[in-house]
C-alpha cells in the first residue's frame, strides 16, 4: 500500500471490506494467518460484550465512571495486531480493545475503572503507558518515546491514540510536531468516532478530514474506514514500517462512531438522533468481520454461541472478582501522584487517616 495512493485531500478513504464484509479491494486485503485473524475476531467480541457489561455495571452502582468502546472494536484491534511486541501504546482513555489484544488482563482494565490505581500498573513487556485522560499529552508522551526510540537505535515505534476532538488540543499539535522534526517513528491514530463528548465533527475543526492535519507537519497521513479491521491493519503495518525504517512521522485518521455515550455521565440522544445511531449500527466492524470469516469458512454460528456464551461467563466472574478483590486502600489515594509522597501528601494521608479511626470508633 502507498500512501500516495489514498490522499485525503483528495477525498480517498482506505477500505477493504464493505459494509456487508465484502472484499472490494482484493490487491490490498492483508495476508493474515488464520489463527491470528481469530484472535482479532475472538478479543473484538471479548471487547464488546465487556464494554456492555460495564456500562450495565455502572449503571447498577458498581463501578465508577466508564468510557464505553462500543463500535471502535475494528480500528482498535486492526492496529495493535499489525504492530510489534517491542512497539510502544501511548493510550487515551477509550482504548480498552487495543489493550486486550496487547494482552492486558480484563480485570486489571476493570480495576482501573473500579477505582483501583493498580489497574492503571502495566507490566514492563507490555509497553504501554498509563491511560491518559489529560486528552492531548499522549501524542507528547509518545513523541518522547520515540524520539529516544531513534537516538538509541532501538527499531521501536510508538503509537499514540486520540479522538477527533482531541486534534483541536495544542499538545497534539506540539507532540506531532517535535516528532515530525525529527523524522521520530511516531505513529498517531484517531479515533474519530464523530463526537467530541456533544460537540460533532464538523463543528470542531474547518479541515475536511483530520488526516490532512499531517500536512502541516511534513508527515505521511491516511484517512481509513475505521470499522475495516483489515483496512486498518493495513494502515498500520504500512505505517509502522515507514516510521521504523526513518521516513518520519504517519498520522492515520480512522473513521468510526461511538455507538454509546462519551462515558457513563453522558446523554447522547440530546445531542444525536437514533436514524443516525441506526445507519451506523449498519456498519458494525464486529458484523462484517464475522462475515469475512464465515465466507472463508474459518467460523459458524455454532462456534459464535460458544464464543457469546463464554465471553459472557468470563466477563462476569472477571467482575466477580474485582469487586471481591478490587477495594482501593486509604493509602492509594495519595501514593502515585508522585515517585514518594510529599510532606504535604503524608500530612493530608496521615489527617484523613485519623479522622475516619477517630469516626469508626464513635
Amino acid at each position: 500500500m502507498q500512501f500516495k495512493d489514498f490522499d485525503p485531500q483528495k477525498g480517498k478513504r482506505l477500505e477493504i471490506l464493505d459494509a456487508q464484509g465484502n472484499v472490494v479491494n482484493a490487491k490490498l486485503e492483508p495476508k493474515i494467518d488464520k489463527e491470528t485473524l481469530l484472535k482479532m475476531y475472538k478479543t473484538m467480541t471479548l471487547g464488546r460484550v465487556a464494554d456492555i457489561k460495564a456500562l450495565q455495571y455502572q449503571r447498577q452502582g458498581r463501578m465508577l465512571t466508564y468510557a464505553p468502546n462500543m463500535g471502535q472494536e475494528a480500528a482498535q484491534v486492526g492496529s495493535m495486531a499489525a504492530l510489534d511486541k517491542k512497539d510502544w501504546l501511548s493510550p487515551g482513555f477509550r482504548d480498552l480493545n487495543l489493550m486486550l489484544y496487547r494482552g492486558v488482563p480484563l480485570k486489571q482494565i476493570y480495576l482501573y475503572w473500579y477505582g483501583n490505581e493498580w489497574g492503571n500498573h502495566f507490566e514492563e513487556d507490555m509497553r504501554i503507558l498509563p491511560i491518559n485522560i489529560i486528552i492531548g499529552s499522549q501524542v507528547a508522551h509518545a513523541a518522547g518515546l520515540a524520539y529516544a526510540s531513534k537516538i538509541l537505535n532501538k527499531g521501536e515505534v510508538a503509537l499514540a491514540v486520540i479522538g477527533d476532538g482531541g486534534t483541536s488540543h495544542g499538545e497534539f499539535y506540539e507532540g506531532l510536531n517535535f516528532a515530525a522534526s525529527y523524522d521520530a517513528p511516531l505513529v498517531v491514530l484517531i479515533q474519530n468516532n464523530q463526537y467530541a463528548i456533544s460537540t460533532p465533527r464538523r463543528k470542531a475543526t474547518k479541515a475536511e478530514t483530520l488526516a490532512q492535519k499531517a500536512v502541516a507537519f511534513g508527515a505521511e497521513g491516511i484517512q481509513v474506514d475505521g470499522n475495516d479491521v483489515l483496512a486498518m491493519y493495513v494502515a498500520m503495518q504500512t505505517a509502522a514500517e515507514h516510521a521504523r525504517s526513518g521516513k518520519g512521522v504517519v498520522l492515520i485518521e480512522a473513521v468510526t462512531y461511538r455507538m454509546g455515550p462519551h462515558t457513563t455521565s453522558d446523554d447522547p440522544s440530546i445531542y444525536r438522533t437514533k436514524e443516525e445511531e441506526q445507519e451506523w449500527a449498519k456498519k458494525d466492524p464486529i458484523a462484517r468481520f464475522k462475515k469475512y470469516l464465515m465466507d472463508k469458512s474459518y467460523w459458524s454460528e455454532e462456534e459464535e454461541l460458544k464464543l457469546d456464551e463464554e465471553n459472557n461467563n468470563f466477563v462476569k466472574e472477571t467482575f466477580e472478582w474485582v469487586e471481591a478483590n478490587g477495594a482501593a486502600t486509604l493509602e492509594d489515594i495519595f501514593k502515585y501522584t508522585y515517585a514518594e509522597m510529599t510532606p504535604q501528601l503524608t500530612e493530608q494521608y496521615e489527617t484523613h487517616k485519623k479522622f475516619l479511626e477517630e469516626s469508626e470508633g464513635k
